[in-house]
C-alpha cells in the first residue's frame, strides 16, 4: 500500500509516514540534546540525575542518544530535577542560555511591565525604523472595517494595499478552508507567516489587512509588530457580528445559539494582544468617513 501524501509548505507532495518518522527522531535527538546541556550546566553527572529523578541511568542514556521514547510524567520528573520547567526540554529549536535567563526574568514582571518593556525593546532595538513606519498594518476582529478602511487608507495614500489571507490563497494557490484542509492549524500559521514575511520584504510602503487571529501567533505577530505600524480596529462584540452578518456571512450564527458569547469570550481573550498595537482605533458607532479620518490622522502624526 502507498504511502499517504501531504503537501509540504511548498507545495510538493511529501510521504506522510515517512515525514512524520523523521521529524519524531530529530525531536528525539534535540531533546535529548536539550537534557544533556542542562546537566552539563549544571556539573551533574548521569548518576546523580538518575539519583534525584528518580529515572534509571540507562533510560537516561537512551533519552540524551536521541533514543528514549520518554513519557510526560518522566520527562517532568527529569525537568523537575534539573530546576527546569519541562517546556525547557520540549523547546523544538536550540537557543542560547541569554534567551532562558531573558525569559526568567521576564516572567517576575507584572503584566502591565511586560508590556512597557516589550514596546520599549521594539522601539529601541528597531534598525528599520523610517521602513516600518511605512507599512502599516490593521488588526482587529473580523467586522472591524479593516478591509473598507485598509482600501481607503491605501487609496488616499498611494500605496498598495494588501489583504494578508489573499496572499496566502495566492502562495498556496488553493482557497483558506483548502489550506486548513491540507495542511491543518499548523500549516496555515506557517504559510501566513511566509506570507508576511515576503510582503515585508517586498514592501517599503503599504498598507495590510491581517486576519484577526494573527495576534495570536506569537512568531508572525512579532514579526508584524517590529516591521509594520500597527492599528487596532476597534469595535463592540455586537457591531463585529452585526458587520459580518450584514456582509451576507450568516455562518457565524447557523447552528450556533452561544455565538455572540464565543465572539465576546474570544475578542477579551485577545484584547491584550491587540492592545500592543501603535494606535487603537474606536470604530463602535461610528460612520466610516468618521473612522478614515481618525485614521489618516493617526497615521499623518507618526510619519
Amino acid at each position: 500500500m502507498s504511502a499517504r501524501l501531504i503537501f509540504g509548505e511548498e507545495g510538493r507532495p511529501e510521504a506522510g509516514p515517512a515525514r512524520a518518522e523523521a521529524g519524531e527522531e530529530s525531536f528525539l535527538k534535540l531533546l535529548g540534546e536539550h537534557v544533556r546541556q542542562a546537566r552539563a550546566r549544571r556539573g551533574m553527572s548521569r548518576r546523580i540525575l538518575a539519583r534525584d529523578s528518580g529515572v534509571s541511568e540507562r533510560y537516561l542514556a537512551q533519552l540524551e542518544a536521541g533514543h528514549g521514547n520518554v513519557s510526560v510524567l518522566l520527562l517532568r520528573q527529569v525537568a523537575h530535577a534539573l530546576n527546569l520547567p519541562v517546556t525547557d526540554l520540549l523547546r523544538e529549536e536550540s537557543e542560547p542560555p541569554e534567551i532562558a535567563l531573558l525569559l526568567r526574568f521576564l516572567k517576575r514582571l507584572p503584566a502591565q511591565k511586560l508590556a512597557e518593556l516589550r514596546t520599549r525593546l521594539v522601539r529601541e532595538c528597531e534598525l528599520d525604523a523610517p521602513e516600518r513606519m511605512g507599512r502599516i498594518a490593521l488588526i482587529g476582529l473580523r467586522g472591524a472595517g479593516k478591509s473598507t478602511l485598509g482600501a481607503q487608507l491605501a487609496k488616499s495614500l498611494e500605496v498598495p494595499f494588501i489583504e494578508l489571507d489573499r496572499e496566502i490563497e495566492r502562495e498556496a494557490g488553493t482557497s483558506l478552508k483548502e489550506v486548513f484542509l491540507l495542511r491543518g492549524q499548523a500549516g496555515y500559521r506557517r504559510a501566513e507567516l511566509l506570507a508576511l514575511e515576503k510582503l515585508i520584504h517586498q514592501y517599503d510602503r503599504a498598507v495590510i489587512a491581517t486576519g484577526g487571529s494573527i495576534v495570536s501567533e506569537p512568531a508572525s505577530y512579532e514579526l508584524l509588530l517590529s516591521s509594520c505600524f500597527t492599528v487596532w480596529l476597534k469595535a463592540t462584540p455586537q457591531e463585529h457580528m452585526a458587520r459580518v452578518v450584514a456582509q451576507g456571512d450568516t455562518r457565524p450564527i447557523e447552528g450556533n445559539g452561544e455565538a455572540m458569547e464565543d465572539l465576546r469570550r474570544i475578542l477579551a481573550g485577545r484584547e491584550s494582544l491587540y492592545s500592543e498595537a501603535d494606535v487603537v482605533i474606536e470604530t463602535a458607532g461610528r460612520p466610516i468617513e468618521e473612522c478614515l479620518a481618525s485614521l489618516k490622522q493617526a497615521v499623518a502624526a507618526n510619519p
